[in-house]
């Protein structure tokens, strides 16, 4: 089948619409009647989606780059079972339309992941199996084999989708295995769980502070439009977070962050050394376990869970 090649270097960057709502749960008093998955088209070869909190509080944005030869899926969500969270069906659907607008054969799947956390690779196994589809281990020997990175974590390669090219290098601190991939074609800066407006959970700081380096570095030497992270857990409130297993979220700021915000999170980490947890206006710093904190992240989601339930209208008996 001959196929229209799409041109993503002469039409770069590419805008898209970031104008959206995105699906944030439900009051505990009235039943939760948006899909399990929201899929926003920020144009029309790139796909941002994500899981509602009504399904799994991580609630992680999952992304799909549709290239000439194959498309990248981004993380698999946070929840195993298709019946709670269809994402097999949900890809299947958005690649069936894009080959209907741009007909080819045989066209490739590749899921990869940002590191291998449980809500960023639970729906691996929708995937297994799947025609012309590699997924990609998550562990950092595979991730490394696949991609070709010898040098980690310094190293940047390139993984071309046909035409559509992404660049990948390491940014361990958060996880052993996290990547950044930068898609030249958007000018979206893909980071995972390493920079996003929430909870920065450091598992290793000289290598997290490296990596900030690294992202800033990178950024300040490419057109980057925007810093895409998995999650949103700030309100809108400056340094106000909400806590671990909110499942209903009506004051999240957006997903997207700037390269300032980026470069914020730069200078978090000079002031941000000693284990604990730093506030800032846009994020907030986890420097190692911080049991008491997490505990403590804990009592105030039971709390607010409590407050709906006492505050909120009775719902009529059937």
């Amino acid at each position: 089948m001959g196929a229209e090649w799409v041109d993503f270097v002469a039409t770069s960057p590419a805008g898209g619409d970031l104008e959206v709502r995105w699906i944030h749960g439900s009051p505990i008093a009235r039943r939760n009647t948006d899909a399990p998955i929201q899929i926003h088209a920020y144009n029309s070869h790139t796909f941002i989606l994500r899981q509602n909190k009504a399904v799994h509080y991580e609630a992680p944005f999952v992304y799909l780059f549709c290239g000439n030869d194959r498309a990248l899926l981004l993380d698999t969500g946070a929840t195993a079972d298709p019946a709670l969270f269809p994402l097999r069906d949900t890809v299947e659907g958005i690649v069936r339309d894009w080959l209907t607008e741009h007909p080819r054969d045989n066209y490739e799947l590749v899921v990869a992941h940002t590191h291998a956390h449980g809500d960023h690779i639970a729906g691996d196994p929708q995937l297994d199996g799947r025609p012309n589809t590699t997924v990609v281990s998550p562990d950092l020997v595979s991730v490394r084999e696949y991609f070709g990175i010898t040098d980690w974590p310094e190293e940047i390669v390139t993984f071309d989708l046909g035409g559509r090219v992404l660049d990948i290098f390491g940014v361990p601190g958060h996880h052993d295995a996290s990547i950044a991939i930068y898609d030249r074609w958007t000018g979206f800066l893909l980071t995972g769980d390493t920079v996003y407006p929430g909870r920065l959970y450091v598992k290793d700081f000289t290598a997290f502070a490296a990596s900030i380096a690294r992202l800033i570095a990178f950024a300040e030497s490419h057109p980057v439009s925007h810093v895409m992270g998995c999650h949103i857990e700030m309100t809108r409130a400056p340094g106000r977070d909400y806590p671990i297993t909110t499942t209903y979220q009506p004051n999240e700021p957006a997903l997207q962050m700037t390269l300032e915000q980026l470069k914020a999170v730069g200078a978090a980490t000079a002031t941000a050394t000693r284990p604990g947890v730093h506030r800032f206006d846009d994020f907030v710093i986890f420097n190692g376990p911080c049991k008491g904190a997490v505990l403590r992240q804990l009592a105030r989601a039971r709390w607010g869970r409590l407050r709906d339930r006492l505050t909120s209208p009775r719902r009529p008996t059937p």
